[in-house]
């Protein structure tokens, strides 16, 4: 059956799931306070795979050569689609006349330091392609990397499909080059306290809290 969506025009306070709507048109309200959820499918949660795979084996060539290559997508479907579309363009083989040898999930061995990322990549604007080098500070290389698409969207209008990663690692510190990551190296850097709380008294104080605490001055 073909799938058909309706759209209905709510009045001001009215939600889906109100009476004042048929059967039909009502859908469950969503668990989150004040009627409103997070859509899923806009958080930049990167995932780091390597998949390595070939064309598959043929007469002509009994033993193709084995590709492996690290892939970042928001899911492995993704990662296993991204996959196939270099490999149909380094040696012509598509999903359909080949063969996946493995598929993991890499992760950070240190994922609650923060540290430096440079990232290589290059990217199809409307005029041309484009080499580029960016660099992040972030605990894991997969925050550094959906930071990486979230600027590329916001300063660069960059499509997320035509962005190819060509390298990513941590750099040291004396290799840095961009400013705004250079200037988190000062030994001595300090924030200011933009919102003071008050300390209560000692003899106030407990463990734990039956309301949660207040966190700014009123």
């Amino acid at each position: 059956r073909p799938t058909i969506w309706y759209w209905c025009i709510l009045a001001q306070g009215d939600h889906p799931s109100s009476s004042r709507f048929p059967p039909c048109f009502r859908v469950r309200a969503p668990a989150m306070g004040k009627g409103f959820a997070i859509d899923k499918s806009l958080e930049a949660n990167m995932h780091q795979y390597q998949i390595v795979g070939r064309a598959a084996p043929t007469p002509k060539n009994p033993t193709p050569k084995i590709y492996r290559m690290r892939i970042f997508a928001r899911n492995v479907v993704l990662a296993k689609s991204r996959f196939w579309y270099f490999m149909k363009r380094l040696n012509k083989a598509k999903k359909s006349g080949g063969e996946l040898l493995s598929v993991n999930e890499l992760h950070d061995t240190s994922p609650t330091k923060v540290k430096n990322y440079g990232i290589w990549l290059r990217y199809d604007s409307r005029t041309n392609t484009h080499n580029m080098y960016k660099e992040f500070r972030n605990v894991n290389i997969n925050g550094a990397v959906g930071q990486l698409y979230q600027e590329m969207a916001g300063r660069h209008r960059a499509d997320p499909g035509s962005i190819q990663i060509i390298h990513a690692t941590t750099i040291p510190d004396e290799k840095c080059r961009r400013e705004h990551v250079l200037e988190m190296h000062d030994k001595k850097l300090k924030f200011p306290v933009i919102r003071k709380i008050p300390h209560a008294a000692k003899k106030l104080r407990t463990t734990f809290k039956a309301k949660r605490p207040q966190t700014f001055v009123k």
